[in-house]
């Protein structure tokens, strides 16, 4: 009987230690999905509005053109109307031009896009490499913000000046030449952006066009919940003269949002797949047990206990197997997590995934979450195997030698 009794105890103890390992890592890895996944979606989401807001206000003609085809006038009505929404955080003026930049040997097209001395540069922060934003406080500046990969095109470096020339219209075949200074430089990550925008001074867009100095392309807003974008949008839309519309940056950018929505799917697929497995792993552990400890229930039987606290009794232990798990699974996670943080070793293709390191976010809201919903899944299911605790007849096991 001991070397039954040891054989038993050996069978027991490799499946609760592969119960363990099945917990460990079906927590880790939905902390794991989470965090790139979470990282991944705001990273590309507050890349695209910062450089091209959370909302577009614009003449409906521009809403198929990323130029300003045609000019709205700032209006203080207009603005008035846009700082009564509740959810706008603050908005600047735009205007948006297609050029050319061209030095001796070499040329690029490129779309100028002007802003006034309010635009908050603070938000470009995170992706300036060099030099210095341009100062648009004084008179009409010449100083630009290009992108790192238009430098390297036309062998740019802060200080240096570039000639841009810009079509006047469709009568005239001699363009507008402009000669501008490179002030900073700049990395999004997104080809999009870095192959063409340039930052220069409102006033140089509203001179090339001849326009009046209250005559803008339109307006970008930002707002403090994005979660409430399309609503915010719909209300600023109701507010503004018939000729003007709102575009969230949901729209505009609609593939690359649809794109970064699938992730939560992806997420729930691993997070019913882990679950899956760890029960499966969990309740064969259980069951093991509770055979194993077969002449202890129908003692306790024997003895008045009811069915109802001898479950409780394997319960418990499989929660304090499955807290193990728990624990090594969310070292695992979150080892993860704050290396990739700090020290961004896994790097990601910018021209796919529009970022250089994968980005990581794990609030411990969500980190308590998952565990707490993890843990409440398993014990309601594992309640089921338990089960087989009713059948079993202390007259016969307490029979067995």
């Amino acid at each position: 009987m001991r070397g039954l009794e040891q054989y038993k105890n050996t069978v027991s103890t490799r499946i609760i230690n592969i119960a363990t390992i099945a917990v460990a890592l079906g927590i880790s890895s939905i902390l794991i999905a989470t965090s790139t996944s979470r990282g991944l979606q705001r990273e590309i989401q507050n890349k695209t509005s910062a450089f091209n807001g959370h909302i577009l206000v614009t003449l409906f003609e521009n809403n198929e053109s990323q130029i300003s085809i045609l000019p709205i006038q700032d209006k203080k009505s207009i603005r008035k109307k846009l700082k009564e929404n509740k959810n706008l955080n603050r908005f600047h003026t735009i205007a948006l031009k297609a050029g050319m930049l061209k030095n001796d040997s070499e040329f690029e097209g490129v779309l100028f896009k002007g802003v006034s001395s309010n635009f908050k540069w603070s938000s470009l922060d995170p992706f300036k490499i060099e030099g210095n934003f341009p100062d648009f406080s004084n008179s009409i500046s010449k100083e630009i913000l290009i992108s790192e990969i238009l430098s390297r095109k036309l062998n740019l470096e802060v200080g240096d000046q570039i000639d841009a020339f810009f079509l006047k219209n469709s009568t005239q075949n001699t363009p507008n030449k402009r000669r501008f200074k490179v002030s900073g430089i700049y990395f999004s990550g997104f080809p999009d952006i870095d192959n063409t925008l340039i930052y220069c001074d409102l006033r140089q867009i509203q001179k090339i066009n001849r326009w009046d100095e209250n005559l803008i392309g339109g307006y970008e807003l930002f707002v403090n919940d994005f979660s409430l974008i399309q609503h915010t949008s719909d209300q600023v839309y109701n507010s503004l003269p018939s000729e003007l519309n709102s575009v969230p940056i949901s729209d505009r950018f609609s593939s690359i949002f649809q794109w970064i929505a699938l992730f939560d799917f992806n997420i729930l697929i691993i997070l019913v797949v882990m679950i899956l497995v760890g029960v499966t792993n969990m309740a064969t552990a259980l069951l093991v047990l509770i055979l194993e400890r077969s002449r202890m229930v129908g003692l306790l039987k024997a003895i008045g206990a009811k069915n109802t606290m001898i479950q409780k009794i394997f319960l418990y232990n499989g929660v304090f197997i499955m807290s193990r798990g728990l624990f090594f699974g969310n070292l695992i996670g979150l080892g993860f997590y704050f290396s990739q943080k700090f020290l961004g070793w896994i790097r990601l293709d910018p021209s796919t995934y529009f970022v250089v390191e994968a980005p990581v976010s794990l609030s411990s809201f969500e980190v308590l979450f998952i565990n707490f919903f993890f843990l409440f899944i398993f014990i309601l299911l594992l309640w089921l195997p338990s089960r087989i605790i009713l059948r079993i007849s202390p007259s016969k096991v307490l029979r067995l030698k």
